[in-house]
């Protein structure tokens, strides 16, 4: 039997798991403690527009305990900044079948930013990237917010470093069949790259500023990194013409903020090195500046140095801003 193997129960990980599950397609959730536990005992429940859903999944605390076969397809939905270390300790797990390890399975990578493909390849043979949009957020533990629906979210992918069309149908496939838009890419870089473009306003929202502050930051940190992909010579996809989610309101949820938000108010890691500091990276190896970028990712390393909060530091000087004593009009 074929199954996907999802590493990583956080709200695209605890989604995708969900609605595989609801689909009949055959999926088995990796999620460390306390998320295993809470999602044993009440299965994954999917907050939704219309009333929450209880999904019972099936849930193991390790690759190892799900038994993987070379039947079986790896889906790393861990965030970007967990990629190396969690590849590492899983990569050379035997398959039960005696037929090689996991690295010898196809694995789907689902993380914003442009590394984990790059950082797959170094011990999987077989790399699809997926760039996910989907108005999702994990709630606690077990708990996730889709506020889209019937369809849940967008997917994009595409084999690394080159097309894989023995692969890319039947991911799309069952992409689908979770209630994704899915399509394939044909150069799957080029749509992380955009997707990277869209997400730098996730990344202004730690900061504290006015929406109109916040709105000219993200337009301005988007344009830097779209001249520093034209000064690489890095392509990027042109904006996604598809029809356009349902998002419907949550009882409960503040949809307000995103990814990079949560991490800072939950006291996790961040993304931001991934984001904003991987412009800075390709600025550093194209020999351009890219200023507003670096100072971004300085001032949340810092603050998450310290384990600081969102709204605790006001935009950069960069930006051009007096942000001293600033109330942000959205909280």
């Amino acid at each position: 039997m074929s199954r996907y193997i999802v590493v990583g129960a956080g709200a695209v990980g605890g989604l995708l798991a969900a609605q595989w599950t609801l689909a009949q397609v055959p999926v088995v959730l990796v999620a460390r403690e306390p998320a295993r536990a809470a999602i044993a005992r009440e299965g994954v429940r999917v907050r939704r527009p219309h009333g929450d859903e209880t999904v019972p999944v099936e849930v193991v605390g390790s690759v190892a305990v799900a038994r993987p076969t070379a039947a079986d397809t790896l889906v790393l939905a861990v965030r970007a900044q967990h990629v190396d270390e969690t590849l590492a300790a899983i990569a050379w797990t035997p398959l039960v079948d005696g037929r090689g390890v996991v690295a010898d399975l196809p694995i789907l990578t689902l993380q914003n930013g442009l590394a984990a493909e790059r950082t797959a390849l170094r011990r999987f043979d077989t790399v699809v990237g997926v760039s996910i949009g989907a108005p999702v957020a994990l709630v606690e533990p077990g708990v996730v917010v889709a506020a889209a629906h019937p369809i849940v979210g967008a997917a994009w992918l595409g084999g690394f470093p080159r097309p894989l069309p023995s692969q890319e149908e039947r991911h799309r496939l069952a992409l689908a069949a979770a209630g994704f838009a899915a399509s394939v890419e044909p150069d799957i870089a080029a749509a992380k790259r955009r997707k990277l473009v869209a997400s730098l306003g996730i990344v202004v929202d730690v900061f504290d500023a006015t929406i109109e502050q916040a709105e000219h930051a993200a337009a301005a940190l988007a344009a830097e990194a779209r001249a520093v992909f034209a000064a690489a010579g890095l392509a990027i996809a042109p904006s996604w013409d598809g029809a356009r989610l349902q998002v419907g309101e949550v009882p409960g949820h503040d949809p307000r903020h995103g990814a990079v938000w949560q991490s800072f108010a939950q006291g996790a890691s961040s993304e931001v090195d991934h984001l904003s500091g991987e412009v800075a990276l390709l600025a550093r190896l194209a020999g351009v500046a890219a200023p507003l970028n670096v100072a971004v990712a300085r001032a949340l390393g810092g603050l998450a140095q310290r384990s600081g909060g969102p709204g605790e530091l006001p935009l950069p000087v960069e930006f051009g801003f007096d942000l001293v004593g600033a109330e942000r009009s959205r909280r």
